[in-house]
């Protein structure tokens, strides 16, 4: 068994806005790892603790199993000296002072919300402005960056 470990994670590339904290929460959920998720002036910060294998496979996960509109473009592995999470949580947002981070493209209606468009028997069926995490506007609606987190966890 490996020794346990601290790490900060900085994700780069147009991973704001794409669904990415909700992912990355999820992928904690999922592989049992302890930490915390945000949106900042760099691009997304995923802190954990977990054994090194671990890391190296949340790492993985994350650059082949993203949401369809992420596009990493690096990921900086960072130590902790101290950090002791008692689970997984998607924090506030973190402003600097110094924007590096990318906006999503606005992209067309995809085919889940198509469906739901057309199906008499969906909530959104006739919404003409039903999108999602994979669809819809991004920069053409976003007031500020980093990209505000707002609402309850996924599920």
């Amino acid at each position: 068994m490996s020794r346990t470990r601290c790490v900060a994670i900085i994700v780069r590339g147009i991973v704001q806005g794409a669904g990415f904290c909700p992912f990355v929460y999820r992928t904690a959920m999922d592989m049992g790892v302890l930490g915390d998720v945000s949106n900042t002036e760099e691009g997304v910060m995923v802190r954990l603790k977990s054994g090194r294998e671990t890391i190296e496979r949340f790492c993985r996960r994350m650059m082949t199993r993203h949401p369809p509109l992420a596009i990493i473009a690096s990921l900086e592995e960072i130590p902790l000296a101290h950090f002791d999470p008692e689970d997984f949580r998607i924090l506030k947002s973190r402003r600097g002072r110094k924007m590096l981070t990318q906006v999503p493209p606005d992209l067309a209606t995809c085919q889940d919300c198509l469906r739901e468009i057309f199906d008499p028997s969906d909530r959104h069926f006739g919404y003409a402005f039903t999108n999602c995490t994979n669809c819809g506007p991004r920069y053409t609606i976003i007031e500020a960056l980093p990209y505000p987190m707002t609402g309850p966890l996924p599920p």
